[in-house]
């Protein structure tokens, strides 16, 4: 018979590795419980604030009038302009950064030899680490100026400007995640391609990339929702004037850059101008939210299909 002095060391090891393993899934379960948490903060203030916002301010007017002049002493509270100011400066960058970051993540994953895609990836990856206020002096100062050699028409502040750099900025996040979902497609479909007689490039483009597409798309949605939320690229060269117009060479403004005016103003928590920032806010989480659903679903269409 074993005496309690010969198990109690293999117990009291069996016993302590499942405390410890017992703490980081608490720990695991408390840091998913944190972002949840977070989340729900941030939608419950922003309901909160804009309820009251929309207390004072009719919401057909506020979905429907063409002026947003909350800073003006007959103010008008139409998010409009900054609804499409926000979206052409996302649209121009997406414009940029899709067929790029798609061509660069097809080159780094097919084409090029490791001591070449260790120099590239890297290099990439300092355009996520420049601050976005040099990327707006840079888009202000450097890009505008050339567009206007370009374009004698363009104005000085513009949406185009900003567009562009925001759509190198985000390049990045594009390519990167794009590179991964094409490494992660079997490497018995690529073989099936070759010996069906395709070429590299037809393999990539017609095999690889309609196989990857739903963690492209991935890539996708996250470099929207990265666009979208830009700041201080569109505060500084895109004339912070809300302007309700589709044309990318004239100025306006968009939601991120009005939130970021009127929170460095002086008006009184509590006012109707102070709360139209968290309307404001509430509005582009919705454009945020009904664009990731459509990359869900377009995501899982494609997931079906291949």
């Amino acid at each position: 018979m074993m005496t309690c002095s010969s198990v109690s060391p293999s117990y009291n090891i069996k016993r302590g590795r499942r405390l410890r393993e017992r703490i980081i899934e608490v720990g695991l379960f408390l840091a998913a419980l944190s972002s949840v948490a977070i989340t729900v903060g941030i939608v419950g203030i922003l309901l909160y604030e804009s309820i009251q916002f929309f207390e004072d301010v009719s919401i057909i007017d506020f979905l429907t009038d063409t002026q947003w002049t909350v800073l003006f002493a007959n103010p008008r509270y139409g998010i409009m302009p900054l609804v499409t100011g926000t979206l052409v400066t996302s649209i121009v960058a997406l414009l940029v950064a899709l067929p790029l970051g798609t061509t660069i993540a097809i080159y780094l994953s097919e084409y090029a030899n490791h001591r070449v895609r260790e120099a590239i990836k890297p290099l990439l990856e300092l355009l996520s680490a420049v601050p976005t206020v040099v990327f707006g002096y840079f888009a202000l100062l450097f890009v505008t100026p050339l567009l206007q050699k370009i374009l004698p028409d363009l104005a000085g502040f513009n949406m185009l400007s900003p567009g562009i750099v925001i759509g190198f900025m985000i390049i990045p996040y594009v390519s990167s995640l794009s590179e991964d979902a094409i490494k992660a497609v079997p490497v018995h479909i690529r073989e099936g391609s070759y010996a069906m007689g395709a070429t590299r490039l037809q393999t990539a483009l017609r095999v690889l990339v309609p196989s990857a597409f739903s963690g492209i798309a991935s890539a996708y949605v996250l470099g929207f929702s990265r666009a979208i939320g830009e700041t201080m690229i569109v505060a500084i060269a895109a004339g912070q004037q809300p302007n309700l117009t589709l044309n990318p060479m004239e100025p306006a403004a968009t939601i991120t850059t009005y939130i970021v005016q009127v929170s460095l103003g002086d008006l009184p928590h509590g006012s109707i101008g102070y709360q139209s920032i968290f309307a404001a806010g509430l509005t582009l989480m919705f454009m945020t939210l009904a664009f990731n659903i459509a990359g869900y679903l377009l995501r899982k269409r494609f997931r079906e299909i291949y």
